[in-house]
Order: structure tokens, then C-alpha cells, then sequence
């Protein structure tokens, strides 16, 4: 009497077979693990340059009858949040305001205010001494159009009072942005490219004069590509936490959070590959229709620098990216200790679109 066929083991033996191939191609490596390592190992040593976009809260008592005020709350660079006191002391604990400003009277008639600064040790010290400079420019333009003949109007407090905090690293935020860039570009150039060849090769029409259902064809496959990708995963966080001190602020739960999250983020960025290898018809249409989907969400969706660097008007499509809904989540778990609940928003958004998706690619995806 013959034994059942057992789909779950056709499956694995698929899944084995990929998870060799993709480890035995040379591009596949590269564009997983090498281009994103180039780009940590660029920003972890040069660190951020470029234009910034500093986020600061106005202390309550300050004095607003000054001309520094007004002039502060004109500079494009410092966007000014509006938060419960509550909310600006986890918000400075976790680094996400760069420091609280408070403009007040002086005891010196010669130098008449006094530009406090209240930061804590999770801020990025160069974002402070930017958000320094700013203020001090400001303060010497004051003084050359109103007050030439005194010595300044205002002077900083360089005395920052310090919260204690996590010390925020470069690293903090270019790694979250590569490992999607990583996760991104395998889901999709992978995806496709591996199906469209299957089919050019005849290799599903092979599978298909097996018992194996194709759902589990394509489980198998999609799995091989999962495990490879996981694996480039612990490697690139790996290397960011031995060499570059990336912060991993609960240890092996965060962690753990990660790839789980990870895990959810390619699931998702998968379908955009099915929907490449149903529609692209031939193999030099695959990037083209690829980059449509890859290329925006590369420069937009806080990869190499904050979203909030672009226009307001641009943000809100930004934010609505599947890339930065990981990006985002990635970041708060790493740096800021949260779970995989508390960044429930992210995963929601991720999950819908993950529904729309696999709506798409179930409706152009082909077999032969």
C-alpha cells in the first residue's frame, strides 16, 4: 500500500533547495548583505551630514515679549512641538526632541536675557550643537540690526542641564533604515526574479507533474527566501551591535521583537515581488517595474534621513509607506525599548497593506 503524499515535506524540500540556491548566488549576498553594510559603514564613520531638522519644545514659562522669540519660531530647521509635560520628559528620555528652550530675564543689564537649554544624553550631541549655533546666529543677528552698541542681547546657557538617557548614535538610525532597504530590495527584486525565471525554465511546469499543490510551490520557495533573509538580518545587526555600539535596549528581547518584526515587514514587501514577476514579460522588464515600487520608498521613507527633512505637504504620503511604517517601528523597539504592541499603528498599517497587496498579486500572478 502506498504512503500518503506529504505536502509538508515537498514543501521543506523546496524551501531547502531555494534557501541553497539563493546561498550559492553571488548577487543575491550582495544585494542582501554587502550594498547595506557599504552604507552602515559609511554613515557609522562619517556620521549624519547634510540638513537637519531639529525637534524642540518651548518651555511654558518663557518670555515671549522678546525679539529672540519670534525669531526662533521663523527658522525652518527647528520644528516646534507642542506637548504635556508628561510627554516631553519620555520624549527627551527617548531622544526625540532635540531640547526644551526657555528665554528668560537675566540679573545683567548689559545682557538682558538668558537662553536656557534642557537636553538629555539620548540626543545626538551634534543635533545640540547644531540647535547652539542656530540659536547663536539668531542672537547675533539681533544684536547687528537693534542693539549695536551693547554687548548682546541674549546669551546661552552653556550649561545644559542633563536628563539622564540613552546616548544616541548614528548608528540608531541608519541601521533600522538599511535592514529594510535589505528587506525591501530582497522581497521584491528576489521575489520576482526567482519566479519569472521558474516559469521561463519550465521548472513549475515540472513541479506541477508532481502531486505537490501548488500553494505549497509556492510556500517553499517563499520560505527559502525568508530563512536567507532572516539570516542576513542577524548578520547586519550583528555587525551594527559589535562594531558600532547599535543599541539593542532590552537585549535578546529586542531582539527577538526585531525579527519578528522583520519577519511581518517581508512577508509584505514579498508581494510586491509577485506582482513584478506576474506582470514584467520578459527578464530586462523586472528592475524597471521593481524600481516603481522600491525606488520612493528608498528615498522617502526615512532610509537615510528623517522625514521630517521633507515639505509638510510631502509627509503625510511619506508616512504612509509600508518601508517607513517598518523603519518607524524598527527604530522605537530598538532605541526606545518598545514591544511589538505598543507599535500596534505600524504593524496595522503594514498589515493593510499586505492585504492589498496579495489581493493585486493573486490577480496577476501567472504560472505559465
Amino acid at each position: 500500500m502506498l504512503e500518503k503524499y506529504n505536502q509538508i515535506t515537498a514543501m521543506l524540500a523546496i524551501t531547502k533547495a531555494s534557501l541553497r540556491a539563493t546561498l550559492r548566488s553571488p548577487s543575491a549576498v550582495a544585494f542582501s548583505i554587502g550594498f547595506p553594510l557599504v552604507f552602515i559603514l559609511v554613515f557609522g564613520f562619517l556620521g549624519n551630514g547634510g540638513g537637519v531638522s531639529l525637534n524642540v519644545v518651548m518651555d511654558k514659562t518663557s518670555d515671549t515679549t522678546n525679539y529672540i522669540y519670534p525669531a526662533l519660531k521663523s527658522i525652518n530647521n527647528l520644528k516646534f512641538k507642542v506637548k504635556s509635560d508628561e510627554q516631553i520628559k519620555e520624549d527627551l528620555e527617548k531622544g526625540r526632541i532635540t531640547a526644551i528652550i526657555k528665554i528668560k530675564h537675566s540679573n545683567n543689564p548689559a545682557i538682558p536675557y538668558v537662553v536656557q537649554l534642557k537636553s538629555s544624553e539620548s540626543v545626538n550631541p551634534q543635533n545640540l550643537s547644531i540647535l547652539k549655533q542656530i540659536i547663536q546666529s539668531v542672537i547675533t543677528g539681533i544684536n547687528q540690526k537693534m542693539y549695536p552698541n551693547t554687548p548682546s542681547i541674549a546669551t546661552i546657557n552653556n550649561t545644559v542641564e542633563k536628563i539622564r538617557g540613552r546616548v544616541y548614535r548614528t548608528i540608531d538610525f541608519i541601521l533600522p533604515g538599511q535592514l529594510g532597504f535589505s528587506l525591501l530590495s530582497a522581497g521584491v527584486f528576489g521575489v520576482a526574479f526567482l519566479f519569472f525565471n521558474l516559469r521561463q525554465q519550465l521548472v513549475l511546469k515540472r513541479f506541477f507533474a508532481t502531486p505537490i499543490k501548488r500553494s505549497y510551490i509556492v510556500l517553499g520557495e517563499a520560505l527559502g527566501r525568508i530563512i536567507f533573509q532572516l539570516i542576513t538580518a542577524v548578520v547586519i545587526i550583528v555587525i551594527g551591535k559589535v562594531f558600532f555600539h547599535f543599541t539593542l535596549v532590552h537585549g535578546v528581547s529586542t531582539f527577538i521583537n526585531i525579527m519578528i518584526l522583520s519577519f511581518l515587514a517581508l512577508i509584505v514587501f514579498m508581494g510586491f515581488g509577485f506582482i513584478v514577476s506576474g506582470v514584467a514579460k520578459n527578464e530586462s522588464t523586472i528592475p524597471p517595474f521593481a524600481n516603481i515600487f522600491t525606488l520612493p520608498q528608498f528615498l522617502l521613507a526615512g532610509t537615510f534621513f528623517s522625514i521630517d527633512n521633507f515639505p509638510a505637504w510631502m509627509q503625510p504620503f511619506c508616512n504612509a509607506l509600508p518601508l517607513t511604517q517598518f523603519n518607524n517601528a524598527m527604530r522605537a523597539i530598538s532605541f526606545e525599548g518598545a514591544s511589538l504592541i505598543s507599535v500596534w499603528k505600524e504593524i496595522g498599517i503594514l498589515a493593510i497593506w499586505g492585504i492589498f497587496i496579495y489581493y493585486v498579486a493573486i490577480k496577476t500572478f501567472k504560472w505559465e
